[in-house]
């Protein structure tokens, strides 16, 4: 029987969402149009999209410029987060490399309170800011940043779904190791520090940062980059806040680092903003879509797979395409790239950031006068790994997105997920690598983990696992890739409701499907 993995999919009732690949990266540079318009920026920032970026770029520099570096040719948009350095023990700052570009998801999700109002194309000029540089610490009322969120359910009993609470739990750090299933998303809020990454994240960590997307329906932009913009109570989907009931498409952003390339070096790793431990880490966006064509995708491209070829009115570039768009250097650009200002991003840069930023521990801003009188991190005791893992009450996210799952065997309080009774390995996809060849031989080799199958399945290699629930049965789904063919394979276990730990029993059933397979990074 022939299944495709779209129908598997939509079992879960999941909202369409896309996943827009940005393989090629523009430059490492301190630019940034929205806080430092018209000079050098405070910090380096990797920057993905249209080659029309400058640091004095507006809407139109976006939209008609000659290429970006992203998969979907209509989409002229801007893409910027801060880079991630590692300081040696000497003192000297090294650019870690970057592994496959970056991902912005664009989640579909409709505001609860006012579903009928659909979600709407952003405008040409707007453009938003998530996250705060100058953060340097967690401050959510009752809860210490090494647990585990409590469930969304009770954040609003709890009192914490102000904007303040919900912007620090938009920001995730997931360790990376291709040999075991992959965390939650946005499960850790800061970045562990470098033994946790040497001991437990063969393959790096990712960077996530989730974009509020509730708007308040007027205003492009705002003084700060963020006052027009609020989540929503549960961060990427639930209920807008008075005035903000206007719903555009929710980014998320995925950066991964090769931090496993400095593994046993002493030193740590710091971003371009002077934090250490990722409190602060932040991101940029300026639309470059035409928004007509923006609007007939957001109501047409309804697939659940996420992947952007199942979208028919999308024009796809090859990565090579991507990664070969740069764009003209601004005046700016030039002098801190030919020597002027002495400036270097990429590579061995010498014994300070870009821009000479300050390291800054907090718990103070970044920016208060007595920021760097401190001269070690938070004490943040290291939250352990936690395998994500679907929940029977709706609560999943598309994409491979999960919540962080309860220990297996324990019981659970009301609304956790569910207990597992075995523990199952699963390889998960690694991105294509846009790592240079002069960093290549200091990466460990990645030892895949077995994933149980006949002999005939041995040429596959398993993309993603995706969790889906209908009428009490959580279905697993394990993607695997070869070059023609995706197998499927689906372990079905029935979900008995109780609030304690639910038990599951396991059958096995494989399906082969003809469906080409997209990175997931």
């Amino acid at each position: 029987m022939k299944v495709s993995v779209a129908i598997l999919a939509a079992a879960s009732g999941a909202e369409a969402f896309w996943r827009m690949e940005c393989r090629g990266t523009l430059a490492v540079a301190r630019l940034d149009p929205l806080v430092n318009f018209g000079e050098p920026a405070a910090h380096a920032h990797s920057i993905h999209g249209s080659s029309g970026f400058s640091e004095k770029a507006d809407f139109d520099d976006l939209i008609n410029a000659e290429c970006t570096s992203c998969a979907v040719t209509q989409d002229m948009s801007a893409y910027w987060t801060p880079s991630l350095y590692f300081q040696h023990a000497n003192g000297s700052f090294e650019l870690v490399p970057q592994v496959g570009g970056l991902l912005s998801y664009y989640f579909l999700f409709k505001d609860a309170a006012n579903p009928d109002k659909g979600v709407k194309a952003f405008p040409p000029g707007f453009r938003m800011i998530a996250g705060d540089a100058a953060r340097r610490n967690y401050s959510i009322a009752g809860t210490n940043v090494k647990d585990v969120d409590p469930e969304k359910s009770s954040w609003a009993k709890l009192g914490q779904t102000s904007q303040a609470d919900l912007t620090q739990r938009a920001i995730g750090f997931n360790c990376l190791n291709y040999g075991i299933a992959p965390e939650g998303t946005l499960y850790r809020h800061y970045m562990p520090d470098k033994d946790y990454l040497d001991a437990n994240c063969a393959d790096g960590i990712r960077a996530e940062i989730m974009f509020p997307s509730c708007w308040n329906g007027k205003d492009l932009d705002s003084e700060n980059h963020r006052s027009h913009m609020a989540y929503p109570d549960l961060v990427m989907n639930g209920n807008c806040p008075k005035g903000f009931e206007t719903k555009v498409p929710g980014l998320m952003y995925e950066t991964i680092w090769a931090t496993q390339a400095f593994k046993g070096m002493p030193g740590k790793f710091v971003f371009a903003n002077g934090d250490v431990q990722g409190f602060g880490y932040h991101a940029d966006f300026m639309t470059g879509w035409d928004e007509d064509f923006l609007q007939e995708a957001v109501n047409t491209c309804t697939s659940d797979t996420g992947r952007i070829q199942d979208c028919p009115i999308f024009n796809i570039q090859s990565e090579d395409d991507q990664r070969q768009c740069t764009f003209k250097k601004s005046n700016w650009l030039v002098k801190l790239f030919s020597g002027t200002l002495n400036e270097k991003c990429e590579g061995v840069i010498g014994d300070s950031l870009p821009g000479n930023v300050p390291i800054a521990y907090g718990p103070e801003p970044a920016n208060a006068p007595k920021a760097a009188s401190h001269t070690t991190p938070i004490e943040v005791p290291t939250a352990t790994y936690s395998q994500g893992a679907e929940v029977t009450n709706g609560d999943y996210m598309p994409g491979g997105i999960f919540k962080a799952a309860a220990k297996v065997g324990t019981s659970l309080p009301q609304g956790d997920a569910p207990a597992v009774s075995s523990t199952t390995l699963i390889s998960i996809a690694k991105p294509s690598s846009v790592v240079p060849s002069s960093i290549t031989s200091a990466l460990p080799v990645i030892t895949e983990a077995p994933v149980a199958a006949a002999a005939e399945d041995d040429e596959f290699t398993a993309i993603r696992t995706e969790y889906v629930t209908k009428d009490g049965v959580v279905s697993m789904i394990i993607v695997k890739e070869a070059l023609e063919y995706v197998t499927v394979t689906t372990t079905t276990v029935t979900a008995v409701q109780t609030v304690q730990a639910r038990q599951f029993s396991q059958h096995m059933q494989r399906h082969r499907v003809r469906h080409a397979a997209g990175h997931r990074a």
